[in-house]
């Protein structure tokens, strides 16, 4: 959760420090990103200047993530909103992003992000529906 947390917010520095549209999304372990809100397998964090959502070339790739996870571990983002795209100006347009660190059927933590592009996390002990 910590690394991903860390990621997001490499990604809004980057896109603030450089002023192109920065992207997180889930990778598709194939240099693109999935759709589907499934990060399990990891991220990419990707320069998207022509706003196409996916990255265009291999110098656009910032990171590419394999995730360290066990596999009862599941990665989820809300339905809807499968990435997180960072403006220029760090803001976060859209609805909010939550992608949530479930185990099997638990909730183990979420990272939040809301539309000013500011990140939080919380953990959560006991049990706890994880849904997504």
């Amino acid at each position: 959760m910590h690394l991903l947390t860390a990621h997001m917010a490499s990604a809004r520095n980057t896109a603030i420090s450089y002023r192109i549209p920065t992207v997180v999304c889930p990778s598709n372990r194939a240099g693109g990103c999935r759709m589907d809100g499934d990060w399990s397998q990891g991220w990419l964090m990707f320069f998207d200047a022509d706003g196409n959502r996916q990255p265009d070339a291999r110098e656009d790739v910032l990171r590419d993530e394999n995730a360290p996870i066990h596999p009862s571990l599941r990665i989820v983002s809300s339905k809807g909103r499968p990435q997180l795209r960072y403006l220029p100006d760090g803001r976060s347009s859209g609805s909010n992003i939550t992608v949530r660190l479930c185990r099997e059927d638990e909730l183990l933590g979420q990272v939040v992000v809301n539309n000013a592009g500011r990140i939080r996390s919380e953990s959560f002990s006991g049990s706890i529906p994880c849904q997504g």
